[in-house]
């Protein structure tokens, strides 16, 4: 039953970082490989019970599980058919369903570009230390510069389809491992003039429809390549899917809660304590 326990441990880890802004990936990594769980940044570990193949759509899969935490949480906001809204409040359900679908578009244009090529080249510690740390020290730096700031739109009624491409564009950002789609996309809506709560929301919304994307893409990918799932591989997809929507959705309570009275430099420190502790993991212990 060790394959289940790894899956509640990633799906743990999955839920509670997924949209805190310091990497999913990141923390997921380095749980996989102090495991000797076999991906494809890690390979050379003996795949038992299931190959690397697996885990490395696993990892990508259960993170749906934490996108239908936010559907639930947000289900009648998000809903443009509810009958409990109002014409006018129907109306801006599907505004912003079209700024989020604006929002989208960079990162699915660059996404199908890049997918496999980050995957093959920036997949790493290296590469995922490096990042933590340079956004750690980003969202200290503009935190600090940013105190005491006008705040031009406080609402995601005051968003616009410019300000939504160009958050997506930040959004671009994520796709190399360690940096945090959700701290791009936080961090972008933060430079460009939009209150702490307001980002993350939109950070939020942008997911689902970008996490069922990256989904199907490694679905697609795992069955073209003729793997045929076992009824234990489907077991253990769906603990690690459950545990990650119920974990997550505590974690977005949290964070939505921290946010009332704190800003973000707290995250910016933990990334670059965790950038060290990944750095010093993979080059002197060969963990990573």
């Amino acid at each position: 039953m060790l394959h289940i326990l790894q899956a509640v441990i990633i799906g743990i880890i999955e839920g509670f970082t997924e949209f805190l802004p310091i990497s999913s990936t990141g923390h997921i990594v380095l749980a996989e490989n102090l495991m000797r769980i076999p991906t494809k940044v890690n390979p050379l570990v003996k795949p038992v019970p299931f190959d690397a193949n697996f885990w490395t759509m696993f990892s990508y899969v259960i993170q749906l599980g934490a996108i239908f935490a936010i559907i639930f949480i947000y289900f009648h906001r998000l809903n443009p058919f509810s009958s409990k809204k109002s014409v006018i409040q129907k109306r801006q359900t599907w505004q912003l369903w079209f700024y989020v679908i604006v929002g989208i578009i960079p990162s699915v244009v660059f996404g199908l570009l890049l997918n496999d090529w980050m995957d093959e080249h920036l997949m790493n510690w290296q590469v995922v230390a490096t990042t933590l740390i340079i956004y750690g020290v980003i969202f200290i730096i503009f935190e600090n510069w940013n105190h005491g700031r006008q705040i031009k739109r406080r609402k995601l009624s005051q968003m616009n389809y410019q300000l939504a491409f160009a958050i997506g564009l930040f959004q671009v950002l994520s796709l190399v491992p360690g940096t945090s789609r959700s701290g791009a996309t936080i961090l972008g809506g933060l430079v460009l003039g939009m209150s702490r709560f307001a980002a993350t929301e939109f950070s939020f919304f942008l997911a689902i429809p970008t996490m069922f994307g990256v989904t199907l893409l490694k679905l697609v990918k795992f069955f073209a390549r003729g793997a045929i799932m076992s009824g234990l591989e489907w077991v253990t997809l769906l603990v690690g899917f459950s545990v990650s929507l119920i974990v997550a959705w505590f974690a977005v309570a949290f964070l939505l809660n921290y946010l009332k009275r704190h800003d973000f430099k707290a995250f910016g420190w933990y990334r670059i304590i965790l950038g060290i502790i990944i750095i010093i993991a993979g080059a002197s212990f060969h963990l990573i």
